[in-house]
């Protein structure tokens, strides 16, 4: 059985799907149409059965044994952005020099592609009688990490044993990454005249040196060895007021934090309240709530704390992803971790289903202008996928 050789064969149609995905713009709450596309493929490749869920993931399954692996990767992209940036159409998918472009073609609509056409793979080859293989395409990542898995693993639409991302890890193996989490931060002040700020309370001024001891709270942060530092940056800062011309009643402060080896929202917010400034304005922090309505119309709330996840590296998935690689391409790979966030914070770091990841692109290109993917990358994705669930139902 050569999974390569057969992802080789089949690599033209996997790539005219990837360009059908990606010439459909499907920003997070707006991703029906592309996952109609999904199914469609899915049903035409050989899935045995194809499914939408309550929150409108779409999945497809291959087998029927006891041992379920899912494969996932998120359809939602972010938004162009600035199109003046680009040298290409965002939505052409257009292929040049052996890379596809166009936004969501690595972060990461070409690993949903190769999942799917790893399920092709399986469906020739079949699948190990103890297992059952899901590919499934979620929705509302880019929006929310984790809430679609959240929402499988709570509703039991399907209950895996192991979980391979498909994010891009430039076809490296990856086991973790640094949770995040996001903060609202609070002053209260009394509104006046502009004229006479004196009769008033500025939440503005009662900010500020809460602003500064944030800035100096960043390098106090814990680091670990594997996943780096962890960070917190104020990205946003909004304020009310009567008017313009009056002194400002509100100031609230949004960060990003991010979470290495260690960190809770329980000790982040509790660094957050030990800041002297934060304690002599009286201020308030918490951690905001999801509540966006999916393109179904569903609305599955989630607090936006995203654990940090790390696959210990004698972990038998981690073992099974080694193997596999090795078998296929001959050579060692690389384990690492991400730089950014993805599902795995709700697949392992709030349930704890252990999660390993392997994908085609490079993440540096994610959400950047000219975002593309090296053509190269999905067949060997594709028979990754497959090989992958082959050597898992060996053991070791």
């Amino acid at each position: 059985m050569d999974t390569l050789k057969q992802a080789q064969a089949i690599e033209p149609e996997l790539i005219t799907f990837l360009q059908d995905i990606v010439r459909i713009p499907s920003p997070s709450g707006e991703e029906a149409r592309v996952v109609q596309r999904i199914r469609e493929e899915m049903e035409k490749v050989g899935f045995e059965e194809v499914k939408i869920d309550g929150l409108g993931n779409v999945m497809g399954r291959i087998g029927s044994g006891p041992r379920v692996v899912a494969i996932d990767g998120h359809c939602d992209v972010v938004d162009v952005g600035n199109p003046d940036l680009w040298t290409v159409e965002p939505f052409g998918a257009e292929i040049r020099d052996g890379k596809l472009y166009g936004r969501g073609a690595c972060d990461q609509k070409g690993g949903v592609a190769s999942a799917v056409y790893a399920g092709k793979i399986l469906s020739r080859i079949g699948v190990p009688d103890d297992v059952t293989v899901w590919v499934v395409a979620t929705i509302m990542e880019e929006d929310c990490d984790g809430l679609c898995w959240k929402y499988i693993i709570e509703q039991k639409v399907i209950e895996p044993e192991l979980v391979i991302l498909t994010e891009p890890t430039n076809l490296n193996i990856y086991r973790g990454h640094r949770g995040r989490m996001e903060i609202k931060v609070q002053t209260s002040g009394i509104s006046a005249h502009g004229s006479a700020p004196e009769r008033g309370d500025n939440a503005i001024y009662k900010m500020a040196p809460i602003i500064q001891e944030i800035e100096q709270l960043h390098p106090r942060l814990k680091h670990d060895n594997f996943l780096g530092k962890g960070s917190v940056t104020i990205s946003d800062i909004r304020s009310t007021a009567p008017s313009l011309c009056a002194v400002a009643d509100s100031c609230t402060i949004h960060l990003d934090r991010r979470l290495t080896a260690g960190e809770t929202i329980e000790s982040s917010l509790e660094e957050i309240r030990s800041l002297p400034a934060f304690q002599k304005a009286g201020a308030r922090v918490w951690v905001p709530e999801y509540r966006r309505e999916s393109y179904r119309g569903t609305v599955y709330p989630m607090q936006k704390y995203y654990p940090t996840w790390v696959l210990p590296p004698d972990h038998p998935a981690l073992h099974t992803a080694i193997r596999s690689y090795r078998q296929l391409f001959k050579t060692d790979p690389v384990v690492d971790k991400w730089t950014f966030s993805t599902n795995g914070v709700g697949i392992m770091g709030l349930f704890q289903i252990p999660t390993i990841g392997f994908g085609p692109g490079n993440e540096i290109y994610a959400h950047a202008p000219d975002e593309h993917i090296p053509l190269e990358h999905l067949a060997p994705a594709a028979a990754f996928y497959a090989a992958f669930v082959h050597e898992w139902s060996r053991g070791e």
